[in-house]
């Protein structure tokens, strides 16, 4: 079964997935950052989002 690509939010907000383009834009707006932030972030702390949150410096990954 695919992603609800209308969903607001991913569907396991635990992780960020750089394939979902609803999951970037969730991502983005809410930390108010680039994709290509984004995708530097990942890179360097890994698909958890608490992981990358820490890395960005935020409190808010869910």
């Amino acid at each position: 079964m695919s992603d609800d690509t209308s969903a607001r939010r991913p569907q396991d907000a635990s992780r960020i997935s750089l394939e979902e383009d609803y999951e970037v834009r969730y991502w983005t707006n809410k930390w108010n950052i680039t994709r290509d932030e984004l995708a530097a972030a990942v890179k360097a702390a890994g698909h958890s989002a608490a992981a990358v949150a820490r890395h960005l410096g935020r409190s808010d990954y869910d």
